[in-house]
Formats: structure tokens, sequence, C-alpha cells
């Protein structure tokens, strides 16, 4: 390709690319945790667009460059309008532009909710794979019935192969029906159960995923919970502070998620401190910290959501579409050279 072309990926054209190769994605997202903590790589904090008149809208930018074998930059603008839900649309939008590390000229323009909501789950199901050391999860239970968990259930079946029961919640009744069928679509071998409400699931199942549109948190409980109960917390803002601090705390990126009133951020607050994380998931993919704590009987694994896990992703959808001639190329996006 030129260097004054740019590769246009339509949502489709994503979706195509990305089928069928979870696993391929997984092991993309640990490698970029890994590159990223290692130094290999820039993380400048996301930033918050918000709407004075609309409380829970928002629009965020989240640039990252990674390095080591990936050399690329580029940028995340994301949307998240809960009440699309209400105008038949979906909650979140995005664009991810690539950039060259070379020349800093834009590369690709890709659509970008598919690759946010797979690289999501990608990571949600290497914390669930390293916080349960390998072991067997034939259950999970799912708060909040959208996209997010739709694809943190596919990417759990592959790391867990023996998944058959989901144990799913949602406050709209209906969704939860909607949800359910799905599954049953998707994993013709599957039971699912709808649950009554928040407290029942997270008594029936040894894994809970939480990924919901909550904006405060609504759960200050854990009691029902069993013992090594894992908790992927992918939404951020659903477990009171106190629940925090009464957990082992995974996160991915210590500085991001305290910040923005995530239950982590609003944990440090209460307390003055960062002592109650103990690591980050890098750490234990790398070996520096071990998988569980064994002093506290639940984990609670938060991620922010990193950039450089969204252009890893990206730039495996670039290339695979290049190799596969999928997307439309602008031939000389740019004006004619100054000199």
């Amino acid at each position: 390709m030129r260097d004054d072309n740019i590769l246009i990926l339509r949502g489709p054209e994503v979706g195509k690319l990305l089928a069928g190769r979870e696993a391929e994605i997984i092991d993309a997202v640990r490698r970029a945790y890994l590159a990223y903590a290692r130094g290999a790589g820039s993380l400048p904090h996301s930033t918050f667009l918000r709407f004075s008149d609309k409380r829970r809208d928002r629009i965020i930018a989240l640039p990252a460059y990674l390095g080591d074998e990936w050399e690329v930059a580029g940028v995340k603008w994301i949307s998240s309008f809960p009440h699309n839900l209400e105008r038949g649309l979906d909650r979140a939008s995005a664009v991810i532009v690539l950039n060259s590390s070379l020349t800093g000229r834009p590369e690709a323009f890709i659509e970008g909710s598919i690759i946010s909501a797979k690289r999501t789950a990608a990571s949600a199901a290497l914390a669930a794979q390293s916080l349960q050391v390998g072991g067997r999860v034939d259950r999970v239970g799912m708060i909040g019935c959208g996209l997010i968990n739709m694809e943190t259930a596919r990417f759990l079946r592959v790391v867990f192969p023996d998944l058959n029961r989901f144990i799913i919640y949602d406050l709209d009744a209906e969704r939860s029906e909607r949800f359910k069928e799905k599954l049953r679509r998707m994993f013709g071998d599957a039971e699912v159960e709808v649950a009554e409400g928040v407290q029942t699931v997270l008594g029936a199942a040894p894994l809970v995923s939480l990924a919901t549109t909550a904006t405060t948190p609504h759960i200050d409980d854990l009691s029902v919970a069993a013992p090594g109960t894992a908790l992927l917390h992918i939404s951020l803002r659903d477990l009171a502070p106190q629940v925090i601090l009464s957990c082992d705390n995974v996160v991915d990126d210590i500085d991001h998620v305290c910040r923005a009133q995530t239950s982590v951020h609003l944990a440090e607050e209460l307390v003055g401190n960062r002592d109650f994380i103990r690591c980050s998931l890098a750490d234990i993919l790398s070996g520096k910290a071990g998988a569980r704590n064994e002093a506290t009987a639940k984990t609670v694994f938060s991620p922010f959501g990193l950039g450089v896990l969204d252009i890893a992703v990206a730039k495996l959808v670039r290339d695979w579409g290049r190799d596969c001639g999928e997307g439309m190329v602008i031939p000389s996006f740019f004006p004619e050279s100054f000199d």
C-alpha cells in the first residue's frame, strides 16, 4: 500500500475477519499485555467527552502506541449512549484509526465496536483462565445481557471447554430472554437459566461476569458467593467500594483503573491508598505474582480497558484484511507535500 493511501474496513468486514479466531485474539491480547508491561508502549490516560444534560452518555478517546512485534500507534474513539437501546441501536459505536509509527500518517480507518467487544471479552477470558489456574469451569454467571457478555461467553468457551451452563440476569426481563435464546443458538448444547436477581447469580457459579451499564455501585454484599469465586468486573462500577476492599483485587493497569469513579477508584478514595490492589494481570501472566491470594476468598478482576489491546487487535484486522483483499482503499488521501 502506498504511503498516501488509507484502508477502510467496515463492520461486516471486521466481523468476517475476526469470526472463529477467538484463540488468536486471546493470544494477541496476552502478548500485548506483556509487551506493555515490559515498557514497549505508551498509554496516555483516556479522555472522556461528557454532555452536561445527559449524565450517562459519553465518548472516550483512547490513544496508544505498542512497540516490539507490533510497531503500531492509533486511537479508539468510542461512544456509549445507553438510551440507544430504546432506539433499536447498539449502546456503543466506535472507530479505530491506526497510524504508522514511522511517518505518523493514518494508515487504516476501522469500525471499532466489534474489535472493542472482542478484545474486552478476550481480556476477561484470559483473566478467568489465569485466576482459575487451569481449573475446570462448567458454569458461569452473567449479570448484564448485552453484547459484551455475549462475546465473553463465546471467549470463555474457548478457555473452558467444559463450560455448558449459564446463569444470567438483566434488569430488563425481555432482554434476559433474548440473551437466553441467543446463547442457545450459539451453543446448542448449553443450559441457560434466567435468574431472579443478582444475588442468585452470585451464589450459583464459581465465575461471574458483570457487564452492565451501571454508573454507580449496586452490589454491596458478596456473602452468597462461594469461597474461591472469581468476578470479572468488566463494567467497573457494579461493586460497592467496601466489597472491593474485602476481595483480592487484580486489575489491568493500576493508574488507569483508579480514575473516572470506578469502584476501584471509589475504594481508593475511601481508604486513601491503593494497597488493596494486589497486582496486574500482566504480573500474573509474567509470573511476577501468583494467580490467587490464598488469604482472600474472592477475587475481582477490574479491567479499565487498555488502548494498547485495541490497537493490537486492530493491527491483526488490518493485516488480515490486506492479506484477504478485504476493505476499500482510498488512494491519495493526503494533500501534496509542501516541499
